[in-house]
């Protein structure tokens, strides 16, 4: 785990901001939680965080909200706090889209199955009530059918469309997410990002892409330099983004419709 005092300040101050909204609990997830504290690296990690407001959330609601976060623009780690908004009377429902701030801008999304279990699995209480008391339990179908619908309507999809692949993101997520929902889909176990690329040379995945996420992702003194590294030296880093992108694409297509395949009914 990598993390400093600018974490903790802005978590502080965050939940500073959020007493005037009356919280009844404030949780965080993804890598910052109890069991992907290990994963979480200060700069390039999100910091996600789950709010449950007393509610309703109203117009005015929605303006407080997006005054607090203007106030903490200031922040040195503000652009990777995520947080969406629910109440105790629609935290059950896993199709409601809630109240999100995340890409610094206001907009709605649901929290799906994976970011439910994680809250029960290992979600880090950062005030108020527990996770179990406010949300139900996800059941391993639920988390199945999420994780197969999420690879083949949107891994899938994006797939096909060439110039996410130019993008350290959009390689490095694909990657890990794919591995992540291989493991869920056979063992019903959420893992974390370094445990996915540890297993994704035994999925078959190019071996120099996983090498590259890594040594971005964890840097380590003294570590050999990244593919990336060292087409830098002479001047070809195009050439080793687009090779980067072929070799994600051709890997994931075929890899995600085997995966869909195996786990869809007949």
């Amino acid at each position: 785990m990598t993390r400093s005092d600018a974490t903790d300040r802005l978590l502080d101050r965050f939940r500073t901001e959020l007493r005037g909204l009356d919280p009844v609990a404030v949780w965080a997830h993804g890598s910052l939680g109890a069991l992907g504290g290990d994963d979480y690296q200060e700069g390039r990690s999100d910091l996600d965080l789950i709010v449950v407001l007393d509610g309703p959330i109203t117009a005015r609601t929605v303006w407080r909200t997006a005054r607090l976060h203007a106030r903490l623009r200031d922040e040195p780690l503000v652009a990777k706090l995520h947080c969406s908004y629910l109440t105790p009377g629609t935290a059950a429902d896993p199709e409601r889209r809630h109240l999100t701030w995340a890409h610094e801008r206001l907009f709605r999304r649901p929290v799906t199955p994976v970011t439910r279990r994680e809250l029960h699995a290992f979600g880090l209480v950062l005030s108020g009530e527990r996770p179990e008391t406010l949300l139900p339990p996800v059941t391993d179908a639920e988390l199945a059918a999420f994780v197969v619908r999420d690879q083949r309507d949107f891994w899938r999809r994006e797939v096909d469309r060439v110039g996410n692949w130019t993008q350290d993101a959009w390689v490095d997520v694909g990657m890990t997410t794919h591995a992540r929902a291989a493991v869920t889909l056979k063992d019903g176990r959420l893992i974390t990002k370094r445990e996915a690329l540890d297993l994704l040379p035994g999925l078959g995945a190019p071996v120099e892409v996983v090498t590259d996420i890594r040594q971005r992702r964890y840097p380590e003194p003294g570590a050999p330099v990244t593919p990336v590294q060292k087409v830098q030296e002479i001047r070809e880093v195009q050439e080793w983004v687009a090779r980067r992108g072929r070799l994600t694409r051709d890997y994931l297509g075929p890899a995600i419709d085997r995966l869909v395949a195996a786990y869809t009914p007949s």
